[in-house]
């Protein structure tokens, strides 16, 4: 059989899956230059079951957003069209099995090791600057699509092809050619295009295999084929028999073709079996505890270890080896507390340290701008501290900066962050925040530590403390950045207290400030 044969048996199947309604329609849809927003909420709200699903991902630590989304409207709205499309056809494909014919494949292991593929891409690109994750996700969901459409419109001979795999006499592609004078690469393309998907979803299908055949000047297109494939490699870790050699495999390519870093490789490789794990149970598959790389790379090492031991030799070395591995993973649990901690933790409030909160003013700023929202930062010194320190000690100035961080900890939202940014000096970040809630915020805070009584086992003290306020929109302000936002609340800052302290000063040209 030739492709050409193969390629018309296929598109002319009865077996080939055909597209929920919702998915047809919304790849129709979002092809269209003239379609809005509302379009695209009017489609998917039709669709009751599919709405709560899009609901509980979009609510979940898959995008990890600071507010709650309540409706299908502002899911479009903050998602945008092209996230929304991925969803409904991630979770329409999810939703397919074996057709009328009987068929040996196993339909629910292709869609958890795809879901898996899904995830993994995802979790790579987000480590390329700048680029674009809005669809990756469908991507790697469906970038082994034609291995179930072979399986369904050619059960028999695609049983065949899984022997010849199985049992080493080819691998998987050239099994695929000998049969079917093709790829499922190829058939899956040929058949997503016949469905009406664009090329952003298609080309990743047909060139997941050999990144490097993609000609096309499309930038997307390049890096999402290429994060496809890393996906590959990478879930081969997880799923094949040989992970250490996938595990090597994978470090080179992926710094070749992404130029990730080890940073970035340690990051991926440490995150994607929790990742698979959690994206299990938002898309309603059962997927068995997946374990950890370094755990598989663990237990590979001491199966090649132990090839030449006799038989009870070896059922020692497993013993023993289980129990190491045990200790091990409890040692390196409570290790990776501690190194997490003394990485993002100031050692005396433990609050967030000023390292912590460059980073986390980072990732608001990036949702901020993504979401189209406000951002506010507070700057907070406490009112003559120094002298305070002198007249009572460091020990009492320890324990009035300890106390005054959880004070200022239990005031303010879970999504706040609140850090040490030197010496007496603290900040909250507060994401999605006016000017005005960002002032109530500020003078919440000031009265409490005003109002409270600091006790230690000798006296009972009081402070107040200086706030600034500053307030940006990184969509629309043209001149917002990271460093004129901090800035504009150490100008505050300084001007409420030049203005007599134990003030809120929201950051003015003017230098105008606000005594509530």
């Amino acid at each position: 059989m030739n492709q050409e044969e193969t390629l018309a048996a296929v598109l002319s199947s009865d077996e080939l899956p055909t597209l929920p309604t919702v998915a047809s329609e919304i790849i129709t849809l979002t092809a269209r230059e003239d379609t809005t927003l509302s379009d695209i909420a009017s489609l998917v709200s039709k669709d009751t079951a599919l709405s709560a699903k899009i609901l509980k991902v979009a609510n979940s630590s898959f995008y990890s957003f600071a507010q709650q989304i309540s409706s299908i409207n502002q899911a479009v709205s903050i998602l945008g069209i092209n996230a929304v499309r991925s969803l409904v056809l991630s979770f329409s494909f999810l939703s397919m099995k074996g057709g009328k014919k009987k068929v040996h494949f196993n339909f629910e292991n292709f869609w958890k090791n795809s879901l898996a593929g899904a995830v993994a891409s995802k979790l790579i690109l987000e480590r390329v600057k700048g680029a674009d994750t809005e669809e990756i996700f469908i991507c790697g969901l469906l970038q082994n699509l034609g291995e179930l459409i072979l399986a369904r419109t050619f059960p028999d001979e695609y049983e065949e092809v899984l022997k010849q795999i199985t049992e080493g006499q080819y691998d998987a592609l050239n099994a695929e050619e000998d049969k079917f004078g093709t790829f499922h690469s190829t058939i899956g393309y040929e058949v997503a295009k016949s469905w009406g998907f664009p090329e952003v979803l298609l080309l990743p299908i047909r060139y997941h295999h050999d990144p490097l055949q993609y000609k096309g000047d499309n930038k997307k297109i390049e890096i999402t084929c290429k994060a496809s494939y890393l996906s590959d490699i990478l879930i081969s870790i997880l799923y094949s028999d040989k992970p250490e050699e996938y595990h090597k495999r994978f470090r080179k390519e992926a710094k070749k073709l992404l130029g990730l870093s080890n940073d970035d490789l340690e990051h991926i490789l440490s995150e994607v079996h929790i990742q698979v794990d959690q994206a299990g149970k938002y898309f309603g598959l059962r997927i068995k505890k997946t374990k950890a790389i370094q755990e598989i790379l663990q237990e590979a090492n001491i199966r090649l270890s132990l090839m030449n031991l006799d038989f009870d030799q070896m059922n020692q070395e497993l013993i023993k080896a289980k129990i190491d591995l045990e200790n091990l993973a409890a040692e390196l649990e409570a290790k990776n507390k501690i190194l997490n901690n003394l990485a993002n933790i100031d050692g005396l409030t433990k609050i967030y340290n000023h390292r912590y909160f460059q980073n986390s003013l980072d990732n608001e700023i990036s949702r901020a701008l993504r979401n189209e929202t406000e951002i506010s930062l507070l700057l907070i010194d406490i009112d003559f501290f120094k002298k305070f320190n002198d007249t009572y000690g460091h020990q009492v100035g320890d324990f009035i900066l300890m106390e005054f961080s959880a004070t200022l900890k239990q005031e303010i939202r879970k999504y706040d962050t609140l850090a040490r940014y030197g010496g007496e000096e603290f900040t909250v970040i507060l994401p999605d925040t006016s000017e005005e809630d960002a002032l109530t915020v500020a003078e919440k805070l000031r009265k409490t530590v005003d109002d409270k009584v600091f006790k230690d086992n000798r006296e009972d003290y009081h402070i107040t403390a200086s706030f600034g306020v500053s307030t940006g929109r990184p969509v629309t302000d043209d001149n917002f950045s990271k460093s004129n936002l901090i800035n504009q609340a150490d100008a505050a800052l300084y001007d409420a207290k030049e203005a007599g302290r134990n003030r809120v000063s929201l950051f003015s040209p003017k230098k105008k400030w606000y005594k509530f």
